[in-house]
């Protein structure tokens, strides 16, 4: 029934949407080249030219290009921003038509590419370049009477070739989404990251521990680990980016997840974790995690243990949606969580 609904709404869209029009629900794609994309376009610096019909142009699509224009949305999203590398198939198309999908009162949804491969997230720092455009993109986005909804963020690998940069990951993640938040006037932005499925170096495990371990509000984090990649083994092929692995004979592959309440490793304090596993309405598998955090805000030692449940949505179904257009729902729920929140406000200030 929701296929029905959605090739419905598609078709009136395809009738009525005129080419012109301006997005009304925005998001950014920013990090490095697994978010701008390098499925099929691995091998001899060139892009097969595959798309793949969950990536495929939708009339209620729209992509912001370098030069500021809305333009249809096509792979490769990022052609004109990461332009020092051959790019392909990346998680945003796929994204974009989930979320379409799940909740077509978006209206048309206009993706903001930003990421620009091989950068670390030092030089996403506010005053940068790559701050400073991404920043500069989002407010011209925005112009033409849309609303930033979220920002999707595929980023990291260029943090694990350094044991420093990789142990200053997340104080600096943080600081990147808290400046992006406030230089862009929207305090309870929802953010979708996504944690590594692999490293240049060999501190992958020290990054994606910041990664899973971030906890701000309104930031879900999507677990890559385990997907397939391209030979390069850095790059998540296009079958990784938005429908899961497919197997050396070409078949679709299950994983299963269990539960676990093993302690981590040179914590013997700290009390186990309770990870429980669950099937999606999509048939797919989530693990969330529910953890005690006993670190104390600076300057409240005597205040108690904070309980803080952190969700980490698991890429773990191979029929499932790839690496971000599963978090859809996600960024469904996010929305409307600060939809209530504003409203709640105003409530109050009346």
């Amino acid at each position: 029934m929701l296929t029905l609904l959605f090739l419905t709404l598609l078709a009136h869209a395809q009738l009525a949407l005129p080419a012109s029009s301006q997005p009304n629900s925005i998001f950014i794609l920013a990090g490095q080249s697994n978010m701008s994309g390098r499925g099929g376009a691995t091998r001899n610096n060139t892009w097969d030219g595959f798309v793949p019909p969950e990536c495929r142009p939708n009339p209620k699509i729209l992509r912001l290009t370098a030069t500021l224009a809305w333009v249809p949305a096509a792979e490769p999203l990022h052609k004109d921003i990461d332009v020092y590398a051959t790019v392909g198939v990346g998680p945003g198309m796929a994204f974009a038509n989930s979320v379409l999908a799940r909740d077509p009162g978006l209206g048309v949804v206009g993706l903001v590419p930003c990421a620009v491969g091989a950068t670390t997230i030092g030089q996403w720092s506010r005053g940068g370049f790559l701050y400073s455009k991404l920043v500069r993109r989002a407010i011209a986005a925005v112009q033409g009477g849309g609303k930033i909804k979220g920002m999707l963020w595929y980023q990291g690998e260029s943090d694990t070739l350094s044991l420093q940069d990789a142990e200053l990951y997340k104080a600096r993640l943080e600081k990147f989404f808290l400046n992006v938040r406030s230089d862009l006037k929207s305090p309870s932005l929802p953010i979708i990251q996504v944690a590594l499925a692999s490293g240049q170096g060999r501190f992958i495990e020290k990054v994606r521990e910041a990664q899973l371990g971030l906890n701000l509000r309104n930031v879900k984090c999507v677990d890559a680990k385990g997907l397939q990649l391209e030979p390069d083994y850095v790059h998540l092929t296009t079958q990784a980016e938005v429908t899961g692995e497919v197997n050396e004979h070409g078949g679709v592959e299950k994983k299963v997840e269990t539960v676990d309440y093993q302690k981590s490793a040179g914590h013997d304090n700290e009390p186990p974790k309770k990870e429980t596993v669950e099937v999606n309405e999509d048939g797919g598998v989530e693990k969330k995690v529910e953890t005690v955090d006993y670190r104390t805000s600076a300057g409240h030692n005597d205040e108690p243990p904070k309980k803080e449940d952190v969700e980490v949505i698991h890429c773990t179904e191979a029929e499932d949606p790839g690496v971000l257009a599963k978090a859809g729902e996600a960024v469904k729920e996010k929305i409307q969580s600060v939809k209530e929140a504003a409203s709640n406000i105003g409530k109050k200030e009346k």
